[in-house]
């Protein structure tokens, strides 16, 4: 029995071994760039919309209700010259927001209520345009349908990366590879030699969660 499992387990081991060079030729042609957490996380304020739940009509509301207050806070936005001030709209523009989530819920027919907050939150890894942006804490200005149990749409909303195109799915790469730039400007001439960049492949974490 113990020699049929070993012999499982290097089955498995081959198989996932070989699979995995397919996947880090695939990961390596998009260049998936793991962002330092350290670096990023205290200069980005990044936007979520939870939907109620996961049925396609709660996604569906989901979306409308992003695209509307994306609309709204694009402009308001535009004249934010820092992440302060970026806070300092986003605060102040809670109940407006709230009031559009509503109008946009009961349009299309539903009657949950909405939450909206500027807070810290902690996400697992998100992969953004280009980019992975690692697991940890970061300021996030969230909007919660309902019961806020369906899965959310996020972005980056300062710097404002939201605002690509008018279907707010695409993210423009070089406007991104920019604005990460410039999240940088303040930090030390002498820890620019200390910045790396990781490449993260998806065949690590499945050796991990194979031999953990």
């Amino acid at each position: 029995m113990k020699k049929n499992i070993f012999c499982f387990i290097i089955i498995l081991f081959v198989i996932n071994l070989f699979g995995g060079c397919a996947i880090v030729e695939n990961e390596e042609s998009l260049d998936l760039k793991e962002l330092n957490y350290e670096e990023i996380a205290d200069k980005l304020i990044r936007f979520h919309v939870i939907a109620n739940s996961d049925s396609e009509e709660d996604q569906a509301l989901k979306l409308k209700v992003r695209d509307r207050i994306i609309d709204k806070m694009s402009i308001k936005l535009e004249k934010a010259e820092s992440l302060d001030q970026a806070r300092d709209i986003l605060n102040s523009s809670i109940e407006e927001v709230n009031s559009i989530a509503r109008e946009v819920i009961i349009e299309e027919g539903f009657d949950y209520d909405v939450n909206t907050m500027l807070s810290n939150e902690n996400f697992p890894d998100k992969i953004y345009g280009d980019y992975v942006f690692p697991q940890g804490t970061y300021e996030a200005y969230r909007v919660i349908i309902g019961s806020g149990e369906g899965q959310n749409w996020w972005c980056v909303m300062f710097p404002p990366l939201c605002f690509v195109d008018e279907s707010k799915n695409i993210v423009d790469t070089k406007k991104l590879d920019e604005n990460i730039a410039n999240l940088d400007d303040k930090v030390e001439e002498n820890k620019e030699d200390n910045k790396k960049v990781i490449f993260k492949f998806k065949v690590v974490e499945v050796f991990n969660k194979i031999f953990n």
